[in-house]
C-alpha cells in the first residue's frame, strides 16, 4: 500500500494503472475469443459477441489511460516520474500535448490508441474477415498493452508504466521527507528540439501509420489461415494504400520538422530512426504494386504475400531499433533503454514466426502461375520494381543494423564515416531504376503488350525528357555529376510519362488518376531532394580568416559561419545582413536577423525581411540548442540558424567584479614617452601634452625640502568634439617615487604620470582605456536550398495520389460485394 506524502495526488495514477491492467486483460480475452470464433465451425456467434464486447471495453480502457496521463501532465503532478521527466510549468498547452508522447510509455499508448480505433472500424467493415483479422489485431494489442504494465512477474519486470511515482523511480534522500514535493518546484521540461508545432502532429500521424500496417498483415494471415488465398488481396488493398499514405505523411512531417527545427541543415540525414520508419514504408509500397499485378494477372502471389507480411515485421523491427537503446550511440533521437530489450524482441519473433509458420504450412497450396511473365507485361516490371525496392531496403537495413550486428556477434564494425554520402552512392542507382519503371510501366498492359506500340508511345517522351533534363540540369547546376544527371533524366521521364496518363484520366479514365499523380509526386520528390541536397550552398562564408575557437570547431565549421555584431551590417552573398537584437519568450531567445537586397547602382532596397532563428541556452553545459528560421521563395529557400551566442549567465559572471584592483575594467595600459607639445592619438580622440606644472600639490600629502611634485598638463579631445583636462602627478618623496593618476569617467580613460627621464628630456605617461562597449553578437550560418519546393510538392502529390487510389479500390470492393 502506498504511503501518501504531503501534496501527492495518487488517485489518477491508481486509476490509470487500473486501466492499463484492464487494457491488457481485455486484449487477451478478445484475442482468445476471436481465435475460437475463427476455428469453431458453428453458427453460434457467442465467441464473436464476447470478443466484440472485450474489444469495446479495451477501447474505453485505452481512452482511460490517456485521460489519466494527460490529467497528470496538465496539472503538473510532478510526484509522477513521467510528468516530471517530460513536462514543466513553462510549457504552453500544445507542447504539453507533445510531452505526452515524448517518452516511450506515451508513444506506446499512442500506438495502442490508434490500433484500438482501427479495430473498431474493422468490427464494422471486415464482415466475413472479422474473426481471423481481429485475432491478429488483438494479439498485437496484447503485446503493446503489456509494454505499459510496469509489473514484476517471477522477478522479471514486464513493461514500464507511465504512472510510476517519482520516489519509486529515482533514489534520493529528499524522498525520506514527507514534504519532498516542496523541493521539486518544476519538471525537467520538454526536449527543446521537440518544441515545434510539427511535433504536435508528426508523432500521431507516424503512429497511425505504424498501427495501420497491422491490417494488411492481418488480412494476409487470415487469407492463409482460412485458405482464402486470392480474396484477401482485394479487401486489404485499400488498407495497404491507407497505411502507405498515412505513414508517408508522417515521414514527410518528420522531414518538415527536421528542416525547420534541427540545425543539421536539411530535411533528411539518413539517421537510423529515419531509416527505421522509411524501410517498412518502401516494402509496403512494393507490396501494393505486386498486389495489383496479382489481381490483374495472377502472377507473383508469394511475393505479394511475403512483402505484406515482412512490412509489419519491419515496423516491429523499427520499434526495436528505436526503443531498445541499441542505437544510443548512433542516433540523436532514439529512445533510451527502459529494460524492454527482450520484450520488444519477443514481439518481433512472435509475429515473424506467425508469418513464417503460415507460409510454410500452406506452401504447397499457394497459387502459383506456371507460365512465366512476358517481358513486355506490366506485372513483370512491377515485380522487378518491387525487387529493386526490396534490395534498396536491404542495403539500408544492413547499414542501419550495424549496432545490432555488433551486439549479437561481438564485432566492432564501424558505421560509415560519411553516412549521407554512403547512402547516396547506394540509393541513387536504385532510385534511377525505380523512376524509369514507374514511367514506362504505365504504358504496358497486363499479360502482354505490343512492343512496337509501346516503343512508339515512349519514344517521343524519351526525347522530350532528354531536352527538359538538359535545360534543367544546367539551370540547377547538377550537370557536372553524371549520376545526378541520369537520375534527373529518369525522374523527368517518369513525370512526363505520368502526365500523359493523367491527361487521359482527365479525359474520362479517372481510374488512372491516383497512380499517375502518386508517380508524378515521386518524380518531383526525387528531383527536389537531389537538387536541394546536391547544390545547396552555404552563403555565410567567413573570408576573414578568423575562427571561433577549438570548442566551436568540434561541431561547426568556422569557414561557414559569420559573426554579426548588433546594428553592424555585413555583406553575405546578395544580401546585406544585420543583427538587430534579441527577445526572449519563455525558454527561447529569438535573434532578429535583418536581410536586405540592395541595388548596387541605385542603392535602393529591392527586398527586405527579418528571420528569427532561436535558441535555448544552457550556460551550465556551455551550449545552446538552436532552431533555424527559413525564408521561403518559389525556387529556393534561405535557411538560417545561430551557431553560437553569448551565454547570459556567463556574461553575468563577467560583470561581477568583487575584490579586484582599481585598474580592473581597463584594457592593458599603453606607455608613452612624451614632451610638452606632443599629441597622442587614442581610439576615441587625441591627447595633447600642454605642458608641465612644476608647482603641483597633493591633497593631504605635505611636501618637505627635497620633495618634488610635478604634474603633466593634458587636454583630451574626443571625436564627439568634447574636451577634458587632467593633471596626473609624479612625486619624489624621501627618495621614493610615487604617481597619482587621474580618471576621466566620460571618455573612459585613466592617465598616469609614471616617470621622468632627464637624460632624454622625456616624461613617461601611461594610458588606460575602457574597452569598447561590448555589443551583442551572434555567430550565424545561412544555407541556400535551390528547388526545395519540388521536394515538398512531390511529397504532397504522392499522398493525394494514394488517397485517390484508396477511394477507387474501396469503390471496387463495394461494386463486387
Amino acid at each position: 500500500m502506498d504511503i501518501q506524502f504531503a501534496g501527492e495526488h495518487l488517485l489518477p495514477g491508481k486509476l490509470g494503472q487500473f486501466f492499463i491492467i484492464l487494457t491488457f486483460g481485455t486484449a487477451l480475452l478478445s484475442a482468445i475469443a476471436y481465435y475460437f470464433a475463427t476455428i469453431k465451425d458453428t453458427k453460434d456467434d457467442s465467441w464473436k459477441r464476447l470478443a466484440r464486447i472485450s474489444t469495446w471495453v479495451n477501447t474505453v480502457s485505452v481512452l482511460g489511460i490517456g485521460i489519466c496521463l494527460y490529467y497528470i501532465i496538465y496539472n503538473h503532478y510532478f510526484e509522477y516520474h513521467y510528468a516530471w521527466a517530460h513536462s514543466s510549468r513553462a510549457l504552453p498547452v500544445y507542447y504539453i500535448i507533445s510531452s505526452f508522447w515524448e517518452g516511450q510509455e506515451g508513444s506506446f499508448w499512442l500506438w495502442m490508441f490508434w490500433q484500438s480505433l482501427l479495430a473498431n472500424i474493422l468490427i464494422w467493415k471486415a464482415r466475413s474477415w472479422e474473426s481471423p483479422v481481429m485475432t491478429v489485431m488483438m494479439l498485437s494489442q496484447l503485446f503493446i498493452s503489456s509494454m505499459l504494465l510496469g509489473v514484476e512477474i517471477l522477478g522479471t519486470r514486464v513493461g514500464s508504466s507511465p504512472f510510476i511515482l517519482l520516489r519509486d523511480a529515482v533514489e534520493g534522500p529528499i524522498f525520506s521527507r514527507p514534504d519532498y514535493l516542496s523541493l521539486i518546484p518544476d519538471g525537467n521540461g520538454l526536449n527543446p528540439l521537440l518544441q515545434n508545432y510539427w511535433m504536435v502532429i508528426h508523432p500521431p500521424t507516424l503512429f497511425l501509420g505504424f498501427a495501420s500496417m497491422i491490417i494488411p498483415f492481418a488480412y494476409a494471415i487470415a487469407g492463409l489461415w482460412e485458405r482464402r488465398y486470392s480474396e484477401w488481396i482485394k479487401v486489404s488493398l485499400p488498407w495497404a494504400l491507407f497505411a502507405v499514405m498515412v505513414l508517408g505523411a508522417g515521414i514527410i512531417m518528420g522531414s518538415f520538422w527536421a528542416y525547420e527545427a534541427l540545425n543539421f541543415g536539411g530535411f533528411w540525414a539518413w539517421d537510423p530512426v529515419e531509416n527505421a520508419s522509411i524501410i517498412p514504408w518502401l516494402t509496403l509500397i512494393a507490396a501494393v504494386h505486386v498486389m495489383l499485378a496479382y489481381r490483374s494477372s495472377g502472377h507473383s502471389y508469394f511475393t505479394a504475400t511475403f512483402l505484406v507480411l515482412i512490412s509489419f515485421v519491419l515496423v516491429l523491427y523499427a520499434s526495436f531499433l528505436t526503443r531498445s537503446g541499441i542505437l544510443g550511440e548512433t542516433s540523436v533521437h532514439s529512445f533510451t533503454d527502459l529494460g524492454m530489450f527482450g520484450h520488444l524482441l519477443a514481439y518481433i519473433l512472435v509475429f515473424f514466426f506467425l508469418a513464417v509458420g503460415f507460409l510454410v504450412a500452406r506452401w504447397k497450396e499457394l497459387p502459383i502461375t506456371k507460365k512465366d511473365e512476358e517481358t513486355y507485361s506490366r506485372e513483370f516490371w512491377l515485380f522487378i520494381g518491387a525487387l529493386v525496392l526490396t534490395v534498396a531496403c536491404v542495403q539500408v537495413i544492413s547499414t542501419t543494423s550495424i549496432p545490432v550486428f555488433n551486439a549479437l556477434f561481438g564485432t566492432k564494425i564501424a558505421p560509415p564515416a560519411d553516412v549521407i554520402q554512403h547512402y547516396h552512392q547506394w540509393q541513387v542507382p536504385f532510385a534511377i531504376v525505380i523512376s524509369f519503371i514507374s514511367g514506362f510501366s504505365q504504358y504496358l498492359r497486363y499479360k502482354n503488350t505490343d512492343s512496337k506500340k509501346f516503343f512508339k508511345k515512349i519514344g517521343l517522351i524519351l526525347i522530350i525528357a532528354a531536352v527538359v533534363t538538359a535545360g534543367f540540369a544546367y539551370i540547377a547546376k547538377v550537370h557536372n555529376n553524371v549520376m545526378y544527371v541520369v537520375l534527373t533524366f529518369a525522374a523527368i521521364f517518369s513525370i512526363s510519362c505520368n502526365i500523359r496518363i493523367l491527361i487521359d484520366a482527365i479525359k474520362g479514365k479517372w481510374r488512372l488518376a491516383g497512380s499517375s499523380i502518386a508517380h508524378i509526386g515521386f518524380g518531383l520528390l526525387l528531383i527536389g531532394a537531389l537538387v536541394a541536397a546536391a547544390t545547396s550552398n552555404v552563403v555565410s562564408l567567413n573570408t576573414s580568416g578568423v575562427g571561433f575557437g577549438e570548442e566551436f570547431d568540434k561541431n561547426n565549421n568556422s569557414k561557414e559561419n559569420i559573426i554579426l555584431y548588433e546594428d553592424e551590417p555585413v555583406r553575405m552573398d546578395e544580401y546585406t545582413v544585420t543583427y538587430k537584437g534579441d527577445s526572449t519568450e519563455g525558454v527561447n531567445t529569438y535573434y532578429r536577423v535583418n536581410y536586405k537586397v540592395i541595388d548596387e547602382k541605385t542603392k535602393e532596397v529591392k527586398e527586405e525581411f527579418d528571420l528569427y532563428p532561436h535558441a535555448q541556452q544552457n550556460a551550465k553545459m556551455q551550449t545552446i540548442v538552436a532552431s533555424p528560421d527559413t525564408r521561403h521563395y518559389l525556387f529556393h529557400d534561405i535557411y538560417t540558424h545561430v551557431s553560437s551566442v553569448p551565454l547570459k549567465e556567463e556574461m553575468a559572471e563577467h560583470e561581477d567584479h568583487e575584490g579586484h584592483s582599481e585598474d580592473e575594467g581597463y584594457e592593458k595600459p599603453v606607455t608613452y614617452e612624451v614632451s610638452p607639445g606632443d599629441t597622442i592619438r587614442y581610439r576615441e580622440g587625441v591627447i595633447v601634452v600642454k605642458g608641465v606644472n612644476r608647482n603641483a600639490t597633493i591633497e593631504k600629502i605635505p611636501l618637505k625640502a627635497g620633495d618634488v611634485a610635478i604634474a603633466l598638463q593634458l587636454e583630451i579631445k574626443t571625436h564627439a568634439n568634447k574636451t577634458y583636462t587632467a593633471e596626473p602627478v609624479f612625486l619624489v618623496k624621501g627618495g621614493n617615487k610615487f604617481d597619482f593618476g587621474k580618471t576621466l569617467v566620460d571618455p573612459g580613460l585613466k592617465v598616469r604620470f609614471s616617470n621622468v627621464y632627464p637624460e632624454k628630456d622625456k616624461l613617461e605617461m601611461m594610458l588606460y582605456q575602457k574597452p569598447k562597449a561590448e555589443k551583442k553578437w551572434v555567430v550565424m550560418k545561412a544555407i541556400k536550398f535551390p528547388f526545395i519546393n519540388l521536394f515538398w510538392a512531390g511529397n504532397i502529390l504522392m499522398v493525394v495520389g494514394f488517397l485517390i487510389s484508396i477511394f477507387r479500390r474501396n469503390k471496387e470492393i463495394k461494386t463486387t460485394d
